[in-house]
C-alpha cells in the first residue's frame, strides 16, 4: 500500500485552469472522451474511497454538475479541469485526478518552496532559461502567472501548470535581494518529447520517483559519534533500511533529514519505525471503508537507541510527517525545522485507458484510509509543528548556508558552521528524458 503524496492539497484549481486554458475549439470526439473519463473516475471514487459517505457530499450532484460543465467546455483542457474540480470537492490531499499524459514535457529547471509563509526560489539548474535570465536562489516569488503563492495555493498552482495544463512559459514577479527590488521575468521551459507509453503501467509519479532515484539516501559521519542520514523518499527494501540504520548503530546520535521528503511506501515507513524504537509502536489507526485497524511497528533486530533528531520542512509530506509525529508522540527525539505539509492519507492508484489509443492513459489516486495518530488527531491539513521552529533566512539561501542542519549538529554534540552544513549534500539534478 502506498502513502505517496503527489504534492496536491485543497486544489481550488478549476478557475485557475480555466484562466490558463487556450480558446482551442473542442471536438465532439474530445467532449465524449472527457465525459467517459468523468464517469470512470466518478465510479472509481464511489467504489474505492475510504469513506462510503464521501464526507457527506452529494457525489451524484457534483458529478452531474461536472457533466454539464463539460457539455459547454471550450477545450479539452477546460473539460479536464472540471473532472479535477469534481475530485477536488473531497478536499483530500491524496485523492487526485491524473489526465492523459502529454507527449511533451516542459522543464524549467528550478526549485521553489514555501519557507515559513513566503515562497522562495531554492535552486536553479545551470544553463536553463531561468538561469540565463538571472533567477537565483533566495529570490522571493511574489506571483506566478499573476497568482500569489501561499501554503495552500502553491500546491494547486503546481498541479495546474505541471499536470493539468502544462505551461510552456511562466511569468514570475520576484523580489530580489539584497535591495528588495521587484522585477518581472518570463521564463521559458525546455521542451522534450516523451516516449510513447506501451502499457497501463504509466503513472505521473514516475517523474517523482526518477528524482528520488537520482537522490538516493546518503549519509555522512560527523566525527565518531554522529551520523547525518538524508532520506529523500520512502522507497527502500527492509534490507536497505537495515543497512542504512546499521551504519549508525555505533553512533551516539543520528540526524534524520526528511526535508523535501514527499512520502512513499507504507512498508518502508513501518520498517523505519521498527529500527528506531526498542518497543512496539502504533503509527496510526487506519480508518478504512469497512473497518478500523491499528497500524503498528514492532522493533527490529539491532535497533538504533541513541539520540535522534529529525529535520522537516514545508515539503515534508505523508510518510515523513507520520514518522516525525511518531517521534514526538513517543518522546523519542527532537523535531526541528519548518511546519510540514499536512498531506497525510493512505492512497492507491487506479489506472484507466481511454479508448484503444496506447498513449491515452489516465487515472486517479484514491484515499483508501484516513490515518489517526495515537493522540486521536489526524495530520491531514494540519501537519507537524516542529519542536523547534527554525528556517533559513533569505541571506542563507543566497549564500547556500544551512543553519537548520548546523543547529541540529550542535544539539547532537558536534560543531559545524551553516556554510559547511550547506555543502554536506550536493544537490543532484534528475536526469532528463
Amino acid at each position: 500500500m502506498s502513502i505517496v503524496n503527489v504534492s496536491i492539497r485543497s486544489l481550488g484549481c478549476v478557475s485557475l485552469l480555466v484562466s490558463l486554458a487556450s480558446a482551442q475549439q473542442m471536438s465532439s470526439l474530445e467532449r465524449g472522451q472527457a465525459q467517459d473519463m468523468l464517469q470512470v473516475v466518478a465510479n472509481d471514487v464511489r467504489k474505492h474511497y475510504y469513506d462510503p459517505k464521501l464526507r457527506g457530499l452529494d457525489w451524484d450532484v457534483i458529478v452531474a454538475k461536472a457533466r454539464q460543465q463539460i457539455d459547454t467546455a471550450p477545450s479539452m483542457n477546460v473539460a479536464l479541469s472540471y473532472i479535477a474540480g469534481a475530485v477536488e470537492a473531497l478536499n483530500d490531499s491524496h485523492t487526485t485526478f491524473f489526465p492523459p499524459e502529454r507527449m511533451h514535457r516542459y522543464y524549467f529547471g528550478w526549485r521553489y518552496q514555501m519557507i515559513g509563509e513566503r515562497c522562495y526560489i531554492t535552486r536553479i539548474r545551470p544553463g536553463t532559461d531561468a538561469d540565463k535570465k538571472g533567477v537565483k536562489p533566495g529570490d522571493e516569488v511574489l506571483t506566478i502567472n499573476g497568482f500569489i503563492p501561499d501554503r495552500k495555493s502553491l500546491w494547486k498552482m503546481e498541479y495546474v501548470v505541471e499536470t493539468l495544463r502544462p505551461q510552456q512559459s511562466l511569468k514570475l514577479l520576484l523580489q530580489v535581494p539584497p535591495n528588495g527590488k521587484s522585477r518581472e521575468v518570463e521564463v521559458v521551459a525546455d521542451v522534450t518529447t516523451r516516449k510513447r507509453p506501451t502499457d497501463l503501467g504509466w503513472v505521473p509519479r514516475r517523474e517523482f520517483e526518477e528524482e528520488a532515484r537520482q537522490m538516493q539516501a546518503r549519509y555522512i559521519d560527523i566525527g565518531n559519534d554522529l551520523m547525518v542520514l538524508k532520506i529523500p523518499y520512502f522507497f527502500f527494501s527492509n534490507s536497505e533500511v537495515a543497512g542504512l540504520i546499521g551504519k549508525a548503530r555505533d553512533k551516539k546520535a543520528l540526524i534524520l533529514d526528511l526535508r523535501g521528503n514527499p512520502g512513499g511506501s507504507a512498508d518502508t515507513l513501518k520498517y523505519f519505525v521498527g529500527v528506531l524504537f526498542d518497543h512496539e509502536v502504533k503509527i496510526a489507526d487506519r480508518v478504512m471503508r469497512k473497518d478500523t485497524k491499528a497500524w503498528e511497528a514492532k522493533p527490529q533486530h539491532n535497533v538504533f537507541t541513541g539520540k535522534l533528531i529529525v529535520l522537516i520542512d514545508s515539503e515534508s509530506s505523508s510518510a515523513s510527517e507520520l514518522l516525525a509525529r511518531v517521534v514526538q508522540l513517543e518522546k523519542r527525539g527532537t523535531v526541528i525545522g519548518d511546519h510540514s505539509a499536512g498531506s497525510v492519507m493512505e492512497a492507491k492508484y487506479y489506472s484507466n485507458q481511454l479508448g484503444s489509443s496506447l498513449a491515452n492513459f489516465y487515472g486517479e489516486d484514491i484515499s483508501d484510509a484516513d490515518l489517526i495518530m495515537a493522540d486521536g488527531k489526524s495530520l491531514e491539513h494540519t501537519g507537524v509543528a516542529p519542536d523547534e521552529l527554525m528556517i533559513p533566512t533569505q541571506d542563507d539561501m543566497v549564500n547556500g548556508r544551512d543553519p537548520v542542519l548546523a543547529h541540529a549538529i550542535e544539539l547532537a554534540g558536534a560543531k559545524m558552521t551553516p556554510e559547511a552544513a550547506g555543502k554536506l549534500f550536493a544537490f543532484d539534478w534528475p536526469s532528463r528524458d
